[in-house]
């Protein structure tokens, strides 16, 4: 049964949020916000932003595998130290911001309630503000701990750098915190451009610290001055924000409140979420955990492989889920009437992300050696390295697209208030996870007698299977509440067909060519592929591909 956030209690009782303030909706009300209605240009100004961001990202990332290479003490130790301050920013930050602060807010502005939407905003920043400082001290003082906990396999040397780095990042992720604070204002007021392009001041704070740096110094102090940068960088992004977010929060006064029914609407959808989020990241982790038992080298090379894997999904299934949430929590009316809105947003949403992941998984999958090669392969990162590599971002093709999926459906059900169900979900997949990936680390190599080091490769796909039964378990749930959900199967047997042929005369090209320039291969074998596809899904008649050209040829004025 599907529940409403104005019109129904039996949502509220489950998850023990008090029954907000907000009026019934009559039903002659529209049932959106009135924003919503005109912004469907909104996912495309955040994959912009995001684009931006992880096009610099990638600039920084060659200069990173350049400098530090694969089995270096300073690489594993880089890839470790950044992920244990990070759980801070993604447990407190913009994906749980967007569902517990984000759903709750946008509610309130859609029925016109604007002042104490403003209260809403003052008060969570002021408790994460408090909640941010106790973490970031707690975590600069146990940062020993922790790194003997996310990266067992570290001794010596390696051990005492990364906690160096551990130290100094803290508190720029607590920083990194309140910059997702503004990203969630922001995009309640459909303000996504700037919020997802601040980070390009990260990258290029990193970028002049290793390109200034890295002649100059040793791989284990340019690992410290990286770390520095990272912290400037994360402050230069909030600055930026900040303008932007005062301006829509007229008279905005930062307050440490709880006892609102909102602010505890917020705080009570925030302990799900929460959890949700850290086991998702405890995942993450644990792979990590694994891969310090690994040979040296693989918790560099997993972290490379993951940056790659997530600029998909950042700009084609986090850019359409960052739009559409705000969109499906504004959604008013009876039940059928919000049903029927988040199943249109959601067919939507879901053939516009699987149009971009499915080619990306294929690229991956049968060109993941020139994919890493364009971006890594420079001074210490070698040709050896780049196949390494492809092997990995191989494995992270398996879920590619349930992952990317699955985000779009997790927002559904925050939309609805819903945050228990996929935090048992997440459960799920965490278990399933860490089972099939300490199989495929420990046990495999023996038993078909390859090398430990390909055991990597293992993980990402391990992680891949358990996603694709987390997405099962999240539609499933999801079409027993608002009705039928999901992509045609002849849609996707078009997209994987199309894909599988560009990326089989891509192949072609990069064998012909032999081992040619890395980064100049890219440039003839990618865009061969790309036109392959785009041109095919034109030829089948897939809207989403002509949608794509032309919102491209309008934005360029051709």
């Amino acid at each position: 049964m599907l529940t409403s956030y104005s019109t129904s209690g039996n949502l509220l009782l489950r998850i023990r949020i008090p029954r907000p303030s907000i009026a019934p909706v009559p039903a002659r009300v529209p049932t959106t916000a009135p924003e919503s209605r005109s912004d469907s240009g909104a996912p495309l100004r955040v994959a912009l932003g995001i684009l931006g961001s992880r096009l610099t990202g990638l600039v920084r990332e060659s200069l990173t595998g350049h400098f530090f290479g694969v089995e270096t003490i300073a690489a594993d130790a880089f890839r470790a130290a950044l992920r244990v301050p990070t759980l801070l920013s993604n447990l407190f930050g913009e994906g749980v911001l967007s569902a517990a602060f984000v759903t709750v807010y946008s509610k309130l502005r859609a029925a016109h309630e604007d002042e104490e939407a403003r209260h809403v905003a003052a008060a969570i920043f002021g408790i994460l503000a408090v909640v941010c400082s106790v973490l970031v001290l707690a975590g600069v003082l146990l940062a020993p701990y922790l790194i003997d906990f996310i990266a067992p396999g570290f001794h010596g040397e390696e051990r005492r750098l990364t906690i160096r780095i551990v130290q100094i990042l803290f508190p720029g992720t607590g920083i990194l915190v309140m910059s997702a604070w503004c990203l969630g204002v922001l995009n309640s007021h459909r303000r996504f451009l700037l919020s997802y392009l601040s980070p390009v001041a990260v990258n290029f704070v990193v970028i002049a610290a290793l390109a200034f740096f890295g002649p100059r110094s040793g791989r284990e102090q340019l690992v410290i001055y990286a770390a520095w940068a990272f912290v400037i960088g994360y402050l230069v992004q909030f600055l930026i924000q900040l303008p932007r977010v005062l301006r829509v929060l007229p008279g905005f006064r930062p307050a440490f409140e709880w006892r609102s029914t909102h602010v505890r609407s917020v705080i009570k959808n925030f302990g799900p979420i929460f959890l949700s989020r850290g086991v998702v990241q405890l995942s993450a982790y644990i792979d990590s955990m694994i891969a310090s038992e690994l040979p040296r080298g693989a918790v560099a090379i997993l972290g490379y492989a993951q940056y790659l894997s997530i600029l998909p999904i950042s700009l084609f299934s986090m850019s359409v889920s960052a739009a559409e949430l705000p969109a499906m929590s504004s959604a008013l009316g009876d039940r059928e009437e919000i049903a029927a809105i988040l199943r249109r947003r959601l067919s939507a949403g879901l053939r516009n992300i699987a149009f971009f992941i499915v080619p990306s998984a294929v690229a991956f999958l049968v060109l993941g050696d020139v994919v890493g090669g364009a971006i890594y392969q420079s001074g210490r990162f070698s040709h050896a390295d780049a196949i390494y590599l492809w092997s990995v971002l191989a494995g992270s093709a398996v879920g590619l697209l349930a992952s990317s999926l699955g985000r779009l459906y997790s927002s559904a059900f925050y939309a609805l208030l819903d945050t228990r169900t996929p935090l048992r979900f997440a459960v799920i997949r965490v278990l399933v996870t860490t089972g099939l990936g300490l199989l495929c680390a420990f046990q495999l190599p023996g038993w078909f007698g390859f090398d430990q080091r390909w055991a990597v490769a293992g993980l990402t796909a391990s992680a891949g299977i358990a996603g694709w039964l987390e997405f099962t378990l999240l539609r499933n749930a999801l079409n027993r509440r608002i009705g039928k959900t999901g992509l045609p199967p002849v849609f996707l047997i078009k997209l994987w067909s199309i894909a599988l042929a560009g990326a089989f005369v891509g192949y072609s090209v990069k064998l012909a060519l032999g081992t040619a320039h890395p980064k100049l291969l890219a440039l003839l074998v990618l865009p061969i592929y790309g036109v392959i596809y785009f041109g095919g899904t034109m030829w089948a008649k897939v809207p989403e591909s002509a949608s794509a050209v032309h919102t491209v040829l309008r934005r360029f004025r051709f």
